[in-house]
């Protein structure tokens, strides 16, 4: 990434988080909540104009987990009534409205408490969790998060498979090879620094 923000990567036009963002504020399932953690002001100020709680995860370097309970904690502290939460990271880019409207059908349809995308060989984000597993996901430390307990409750999993999911940006080769890849397939640019 080279000095670059991962999260204000521009691509089709939107810069990654905001992107993300708004796919999950188009879902109208509930409130969104976007933890910021490095770059938190250039972030914050990307997402300014939207319909989001911001929260602060000044534990960021410590791993994913302090992320996920710094915005479950926020959740949960103005939402006790929620079904369910949706965890979602920014840095993958072919998440889109049409995967996360049937990830909750498939949550509302099947008598399961977690629905987890497949892909590779993995089960992982986006990932939606039923609210009995809020506390479970509380509990976690260092980047155990949500693929540990997917792992652990296998038999109240519901999986959805999203090989696009397998594109995560999350080091200067992804996203070089990202570039590469989908610059070759478009007559424009996808990925750029802005």
């Amino acid at each position: 990434m080279g000095g670059n923000i991962k999260q204000l990567l521009v691509y089709k036009g939107q810069t990654l988080v905001r992107r993300t963002v708004e796919t999950a504020i188009a879902l109208q399932s509930g409130p969104v909540v976007v933890v910021l953690g490095a770059n938190r002001d250039q972030i914050a100020t990307e997402l300014r104009t939207l319909p989001v709680t911001l929260v602060d995860n000044s534990a960021w370097p410590t791993g994913q987990a302090s992320s996920l309970k710094t915005g479950l904690a926020a959740l949960y502290l103005t939402h006790k009534d929620i079904d369910a939460v949706l965890v979602l990271h920014i840095d993958q880019p072919m998440v889109s409205l049409g995967l996360l409207l049937h990830m909750r059908e498939v949550w509302q349809d099947e008598d399961k408490g977690i629905v987890a995308c497949r892909y590779d060989t993995q089960l992982s984000v986006p990932a939606l969790f039923d609210r009995k597993y809020i506390d479970e996901l509380l509990q976690q430390k260092d980047d155990k998060g949500v693929k540990w307990v997917i792992g652990r409750h296998r038999d109240d999993c519901t999986e959805v498979p999203f090989q696009a999911g397998a594109v995560d940006l999350d080091s200067p080769r992804d996203i070089e090879l990202f570039r590469q890849a989908y610059l070759a397939a478009s007559s424009g640019e996808l990925l750029s620094d802005e």
